[in-house]
């Protein structure tokens, strides 16, 4: 695999504050890179100063082998952008958008723009006006702009904001299709489990990129314990508990049970006993395999 992807120590100020701050990483070809962090955290300035659309107060990048600096507009003919809020006019249709962004980057082959309004599954609704349909198929024709002149790198910002579970599983069924044919992907996403999806996974907090790693071995470094499902009645009850006991290392809600970060030397039974010792009857715990979410968290304790 060769490198489509460079960045030294980028940094950018807007006055006194500081949006991206030293960030340093690598995206191999063939990668899909997921950049996780909560809004405000600097992914889309990142993904902004890569494309040439922002200016770096410091650093240096190269994108597919090209200056940030210098040669931007080499770096946004061969790449594809999705957006945060969708780049479509709403008052023209579907076939029509697509048309307008593909005469854009020069492309007029018709068998092109049809293919790529078929891999979105869209061409039952080449005629429909943007304004009438649903956001997840907005998201798929922002795709489709982004794809259309066959780019060798995507820039997906939070492309799956606003959709049902169903529409983001089948987005990124699309997005693997596309690797799977050489594209390279870089993904901002504030959704835990959809970095699950990626290969690698970048985690950015107030401008800095504080580990870019697969998940598996994020959650191996980082992680000071091991993890458990506690199922206890009362919960709010048995959450107060657990948070004064000196046992975890972390307590937080998980829906209808408790998720619990345990030091390795702690015997999880031992949290159990402590429980009931306390006149609670009704508890359990069970070993959970650690989500990205606890990796994320545990940087915030930090």
């Amino acid at each position: 695999m060769d490198e489509v992807i460079r960045v030294e120590g980028l940094t950018k100020r807007f006055g006194d504050f500081t949006a991206v701050d030293q960030v340093s990483f690598t995206v191999q070809r063939g990668e899909v890179v997921g950049y996780l962090g909560p809004n405000g955290s600097g992914k889309t300035t990142t993904i902004r100063m890569l494309l040439g659309l922002l200016l770096p107060s410091e650093g240096n990048a190269q994108v597919l082998g090209y200056d940030i600096r210098r040669q931007s507009e080499a770096i946004r003919r061969e790449c594809g952008y999705m957006s945060q809020k969708f780049s479509l006019y709403h008052d023209l249709t579907v076939e029509e958008n697509i048309r307008f962004y593909a005469g854009v980057y020069g492309v007029h082959d018709e068998g092109q723009i049809q293919g790529t309004l078929a891999r979105v599954e869209l061409t039952a609704q080449r005629r429909t006006m943007v304004s009438d349909l649903a956001t997840g198929w907005k998201q798929r024709l922002a795709l489709a702009i982004a794809i259309v002149h066959r780019p060798q790198l995507l820039f997906l910002d939070e492309p799956t904001s606003g959709v049902d579970p169903t529409a983001r599983r089948a987005f990124w069924d699309l997005i693997y299709d596309l690797v799977n044919e050489g594209v390279t992907a870089l993904v901002t996403t504030h959704y835990m489990d959809e970095a699950e999806y990626c290969g690698k996974v970048g985690i950015m907090r107030e401008g800095k990129l504080l580990a870019l790693d697969t998940p598996e071995q994020l959650k191996k470094q980082v992680l000071p314990g091991a993890a458990y499902d506690v199922f206890a009645t009362p919960l709010i009850e048995a959450l107060s508990f657990f948070e004064a006991s000196p046992l975890p290392l972390r307590v937080g809600l998980s829906g209808d049970h408790l998720r619990v970060i345990l030091p390795k030397e702690v015997e999880p039974n031992r949290l159990i006993e402590e429980f009931q010792q306390a006149g609670y009857a009704e508890a359990h715990i069970e070993p959970v395999e650690a989500s990205l979410e606890d990796v994320f968290l545990a940087f915030s304790r930090r």
